[in-house]
């Protein structure tokens, strides 16, 4: 074996955020930099020695240079076994379903998700444990430690094999096991879901489009959608991953996914549309007209998702993150099985799926999952959808104005306010923490201030605490604002502003929802400031 010991320094903001660390791409390849944050993440887990990991990414900039520095690090570090994607690609869902399949260790995940990607865009690489979900707190934060403290880094002085061929291959005594990266997970799909039921609805003419947005689930879509359940070619586009996502920004949502909805509302359109992200966890649904908001998708998957075989039995249980609508937490009820509000990030999901006591979780930005692996999943919300479809002959249309009529419906919307001068974003969200004492009882744009907290979350399985999640102000008549700093940007600050209306009464549930909103909306402005205290008179994303 031929060893290099490479003395280092710590590299200041190492830090995890929701999902990993993500930087711009231009910093992870400063000289170090990618090299002491593997080597952090290593020492943090306690060492590699004689264990199997999975690796793989999104194809972003940087994908196949990264990969090889991790395997050269690897063998260094005493791994025995590397389970890579060939050419370095695993969407993020095929990665966990890989950790758990193999009983590996756990794996190496490189993706900014949603984020840009391209040389000017952004990069990022997060630990997942062995029940195949992203690394708990206590983990990400012994990363982040051992980041501080690092002084040398081991790295192999051999090259790393090509990952472009799969097969076996030998690396200062770690095996390398490229491997194809869609089977596993196509397979696994092919036991969750009535594929019988879905090739028979593309066989009578039922038409879909899959926009991959040039990322990492074009390869996965075009296997499933096209090769095994029948569907035309032409129904999967963007389909080739592209280092810069062909310039675009991989965020399944009506402002960045502007091709598929332009698809979506002409007279022609497709029966179902949907979308997902840069390393296919999240999803995004349409139906001709009609954008299915992420939390009303959660709330009918969770409502409908018996129709699947693999959930025939029916609901354990619901999970939401804090930030996404309560329209999942009335088919709990009515269910009568429990919900759960989380704090943002797939991280706090994994006790609640580890203990069986929920089958479906969902977020507000897009993603939603079951208990079939331990991350989001974009291309199992779509499927769910179409067996739904399948089984019930209905639409989209029809199946949410049922939902909505059955339940009631919420009107919802996020803005993002993104990159912001940090100093003025932590003047919004602080000034309103230290007001939130204050605000019950106040009116704010005709709507009043019921309570207001900051969410604080117990783990009801190992009873962890996490504080500081989120601001909420709850106003009368059931609606609410919710305000976060995001922890997924790379460049200033991001303020995401939630915004929320239950509307029970069949005859006003077919507004827009921004109309719908109007009221909270104006009330949210007043009570947070954010024109004020940021100079922005409107969000730069709507969604």
């Amino acid at each position: 074996m031929a060893i290099t010991t490479q003395i280092t320094s710590p590299i200041t903001g190492q830090k995890p955020g929701t999902s990993g660390l993500r930087k711009q791409t231009t910093v992870f390849m400063q000289p170090h930099y990618l090299e002491n944050y593997v080597q952090a993440i290593f020492d943090g887990i306690g060492g590699v020695q004689g264990k199997t990991l999975v690796l793989g990414g999104d194809g972003r900039f940087f994908n196949d240079t990264a990969s090889a520095t991790i395997l050269r690090m690897a063998a260094a570090n005493g791994a025995k076994h590397v389970i890579v994607g060939r050419n370095a690609l695993l969407s993020t869902p095929a990665a966990s379903h890989l950790i758990r399949k193999n009983g590996a260790d756990g794996g190496l995940i490189l993706s900014a998700s949603h984020n840009p990607g391209g040389e000017d865009g952004d990069f990022g690489l997060k630990f997942n444990s062995a029940n195949g979900g992203p690394a708990a707190e206590s983990i990400t934060d012994a990363i982040y430690e051992a980041s501080k403290t690092i002084s040398q880094y081991l790295i192999s002085d051999q090259p790393a094999p090509a990952l472009d061929t799969d097969g076996t291959y030998m690396l200062d005594g770690m095996v390398v096991e490229v491997i194809d990266p869609v089977t596993d997970y196509a397979a696994l799909m092919e036991t969750l879901f009535d594929f019988n039921a879905i090739r028979s609805l593309f066989a009578s003419g039922f038409r879909i489009k899959f926009d991959a947005m040039h990322a990492a689930t074009g390869p996965y879509a075009r296997e499933i959608f096209v090769n095994r359940l029948g569907a035309t070619g032409d129904s999967v586009i963007n389909d080739t991953p592209l280092p810069d996502f062909g310039g675009g920004h991989p965020d399944p949502n009506p402002i960045w996914a502007s091709e598929l909805v332009a698809i979506m509302s002409a007279p022609d359109a497709p029966d179902f549309g949907a979308a997902s992200d840069g390393d296919g966890d999240r999803n995004m649904i349409m139906g001709r007209g009609l954008y299915v908001s992420p939390s009303d998708s959660l709330a009918l998957l969770a409502a409908q998702m018996h129709l699947a075989p693999a959930y025939k039995d029916g609901l354990k249980g619901i999970a939401r993150s804090m930030p996404t609508s309560a329209a999942a937490d009335r088919v709990a009820v009515a269910k009568g099985v429990c919900s759960f509000e989380t704090p943002t990030g797939w991280k706090f999901f994994g006790n609640l799926l580890d203990s069986d006591m929920v089958s479906i979780c969902g977020e507000e930005s897009a993603g939603t999952g079951s208990n079939h692996v331990r991350e989001k999943d974009g291309l199992w919300a779509v499927l769910l959808w179409l067996n739904i479809l399948a089984v019930s002959g209905k639409s989209v249309t029809a199946l949410m104005q049922d939902h909505w009529a059955t339940y009631g419906r919420d009107y919802y919307t996020r803005h993002d306010y993104e990159n912001i001068e940090t100093e003025r974003a932590n003047a919004v969200f602080n000034g309103l923490r230290d007001r939130l004492a204050d605000l019950p009882g106040q009116t704010f744009g005709g709507l009043k201030v019921e309570r207001a907290d900051e969410f604080n979350y117990d783990d009801p399985v190992d009873q962890s605490h996490s504080a500081q999640q989120g601001l909420r102000v709850f106003f009368n008549d059931g609606a609410r604002a919710v305000l976060r700093l995001s922890g997924t940007g790379t460049v200033g600050a991001t303020l995401r502003l939630y915004l929320e209306q239950p509307e029970p009464n069949l005859q006003r549930q077919a507004e827009d929802p921004q109309a719908a909103l109007a009221r909270v909306i104006a009330a949210a402005g007043e009570v947070t400031q954010i024109a004020a205290l940021t100079g922005r008179d409107a969000p730069d994303v709507i969604s």
